[in-house]
């Protein structure tokens, strides 16, 4: 066994280097990883699945492989939400329903992963069937803040921004629909993407055509996610939506950081009010672009039709997917899945077409907005990271919630534009929680988006965990 701790203090772009000139192995990374994963995950469970055994083979067999051949990741370590089914590996998507499930084959994202060099070594936590921003279920617990574990790690990629910020990932796959890739980023501290729609081929699934729902990469800052987004590119036959591989990666756009001469931002996109401290500290990182010449102004932005288009078209999508188990596994399921699939059930036609409308009129708004500034900017979460006893977030700003998901609708509403949107930490509450900004650019903008994220990163500063002492964090909170 080979550890190394000082692997920790690397980035993912750093340790693919060591990997590409043999200065380290794979099975060095996994070894470090287990003895992290040994002191850290029973403060946090962010990853409750683990199979390193597994891991080891696949690095041996990629060992055998010319290093040239070896794909984009090389032999990086990488955690898979526990929504993805990765063969051998249990895999539960958080449902008693699946509690015991193995499978005998492997998701898109997670193969296309794997032929991209990534080792998988753990399954990260996740709610049930992804429903919500807050990672518990009631098949492998609790997901808590690295930061204060006292605090939720968001959701529904909780487990991969735990990871993450806790030093057991130097990246993670993630899914985002509702805000999962960039809640917990923001609550974390960590960089999530959400990718457009077929950037990443998905599934197999029950409704290939969804465009709500994607996969995308978390990291420790913005080179590492668009890394981990060069990994999991490519068109497959089975997501009829899929994207080809572009000529030039997404990493190349990283490392060349382009400011942009005027950005958009808003407070709230006219669909959400953040409480007064993350409005303050995200209105602070604004300052910082324009004191770096960059001209920050904020039109007006409206989403608020929004929020009945999302949850109709949630709703038919849960009820896609999961009528089936609804109907043959009712007692084992939440309160909170049940809701959705039976919400979505009951949809008519005219509802689903006027949710369409609003959605098309507010992408061809946005995208008006768009041609003016390369980017629109954000709160990522309208409040801090919460405790963990509460199963959401209930009210804020003075505005009390209806759903479980209300107080998503600052991420949820980009979601409806099908933009590539990218979450970046910007600063720290007064009592150390990290904050963070979205940032939305142009349809199938990834590679802009990534190059302006970047700068805007080197402007605002980078907050992730790791760049802190974890143990004593953590021993502070056990």
């Amino acid at each position: 066994m080979t550890v190394d701790s000082a692997l920790f203090e690397r980035s993912a772009c750093e340790v693919v280097d060591m990997l590409r000139r043999e200065a380290v192995s794979p099975h060095d990374l996994l070894d470090t990883l287990a003895a992290r994963v040994g002191r850290v995950e029973r403060h946090v469970n962010a990853l409750p699945t683990l199979c390193w055994e597994r891991a080891h083979e696949h690095a041996e067999a990629l060992l055998r492989k010319p290093v040239a051949e070896r794909g984009v990741l090389c032999g990086l370590p990488v955690p898979i939400k526990d929504l993805a089914a990765v063969e051998g590996v249990r895999t539960t998507y958080g449902s008693r329903v699946y509690e015991n499930f193995v499978p005998t084959t492997t998701d898109v994202t997670p193969a296309h992963l794997e032929a991209n060099g990534a080792i998988i070594y753990a399954k990260s936590n996740s709610p049930e069937f992804g429903a919500g921003g807050h990672t518990y279920n009631d098949v492998l617990g609790l997901t808590r803040n690295p930061w204060n574990l006292s605090r939720s790690a968001g959701g529904s990629s909780g487990g991969a921004a735990a990871a993450l910020a806790s030093g057991t990932a130097w990246v993670a796959h993630g899914s985002d629909l509702a805000g999962s890739l960039r809640t917990p980023a923001a609550f974390c501290g960590v960089v999530g993407l959400r990718p457009t729609p077929g950037r990443v081929a998905s599934g197999p699934a029950r409704d290939p055509f969804d465009t709500l729902a994607v996969e995308g990469p978390m990291a420790r800052n913005v080179a590492d996610a668009a890394l981990l987004l060069d990994a999991m590119c490519g068109a497959d036959r089975r997501a009829p939506l899929s994207l080809s591989t572009p000529a030039t990666p997404f990493l190349d756009h990283a490392l060349r950081p382009r400011k942009p001469a005027r950005v958009a931002y808003s407070p709230g996109l006219g669909i959400a009010e953040a409480e007064p401290e993350i409005r303050e500290i995200c209105a602070g990182a604004m300052e910082r672009l324009a004191q770096d010449g960059i001209a920050v102004d904020q039109p007006r932005v409206d989403l608020s039709s929004g929020g009945r288009a999302f949850h109709v078209l949630r709703g038919v999508s849960y009820a896609t997917g999961l009528a089936d188990v609804l109907a043959e596994h009712r007692g084992l399921l939440n309160a909170n899945v049940i809701g959705n699939i039976e919400y979505g059930l009951s949809l008519d036609g005219p509802s689903i077409a006027e949710a369409r409308r609003t959605r098309g009129a507010l992408f061809h708004e946005m995208s008006a907005l768009l041609d003016e500034y390369e980017v629109v900017i954000c709160p990522a979460s309208i409040v801090p990271a919460f405790p963990v006893e509460q199963t959401y977030v209930k009210s804020a700003a003075g505005r009390q919630f209806s759903t479980y998901i209300d107080w998503l609708s600052i991420t949820y509403g980009l979601t409806l534009l099908g933009l590539p949107v990218i979450a970046i930490p910007c600063g720290m509450t007064s009592d150390g929680m990290p904050v963070g900004i979205q940032i939305a650019g142009r349809p199938r903008g990834e590679a802009a988006l990534l190059s302006v994220a970047s700068a805007i990163e080197a402007i605002i500063g980078k907050w992730a965990t790791h760049e802190r002492e974890l143990d004593s964090l953590m021993l502070t909170h056990a």
